[in-house]
């Protein structure tokens, strides 16, 4: 979830199929908050390598998912979870033809009863990319991917934000079942990606 995401879909033409129908909800329903292009264009490509189950935390209004769905091989479930009711079911109306898709209406949490996933997203609100969620020898099948979205790029070791430690970061890069590494995809974006171990 980006703050001023919706927003940086106005100037772009050529986009996918269910990723425009995605902004265009969130335009109407007055969300900002959507997934960045930099992002989308990041779980589009995780999600063509995903064999199986693909998971997803903060739904909002569909952006990511749609990235996602975009990238998916068929056949490859997608199970994705948001806490407002509203946009739960707004988004379900909008991929009602989307095949393979459960939208889930819950907080963060209730991704652990669909798991384990080939590639999890954690995303969006309610605390979900502070800490592990759950074991991720649980969240993740073997070489499974975790992505921790939306955080400023990393300047310096320890990694600090608002002059504190930032174990919300540290927590992924210090986990035992976790290989991890930062990407940046803008001077203001990065995003984790953790691989669990065979």
């Amino acid at each position: 979830m980006s703050i001023s995401g919706t927003a940086a879909y106005r100037r772009l033409d050529s986009l996918p199929e269910p990723v425009r129908r995605a902004v265009e909800l969130a335009e109407r329903l007055g969300f900002g908050q959507s997934c960045r292009p930099e992002q989308g264009r990041l779980l589009r490509a995780l999600a063509a390598g995903a064999p199986g189950r693909i998971g997803e935390t903060g739904t909002g209004c569909g952006v990511g998912l749609g990235w996602l769905l975009a990238g998916r091989r068929p056949g490859v479930r997608v199970v994705s979870v948001e806490r407002e009711a509203e946009r739960v079911a707004a988004v379900r109306e909008l991929f009602a033809d989307v095949a393979d898709l459960e939208v889930v209406h819950g907080d963060w949490t209730e991704i652990r009863r669909h798991g384990p996933f080939d590639l999890l997203v954690l995303d969006g609100g309610g605390n979900g990319k502070k800490a592990p969620p759950a074991d991720p020898d649980l969240l993740l099948n073997p070489a499974g991917t975790l992505v921790v979205d939306d955080l400023t790029p990393l300047t310096a070791w320890p990694p600090t934000h608002l002059g504190r430690p930032d174990t919300g970061r540290t927590v992924w890069y210090e986990h035992p079942s976790l290989l991890t590494t930062e990407v940046r995809l803008a001077p203001d974006l990065a995003t984790l990606l953790a691989t669990r171990r065979p």
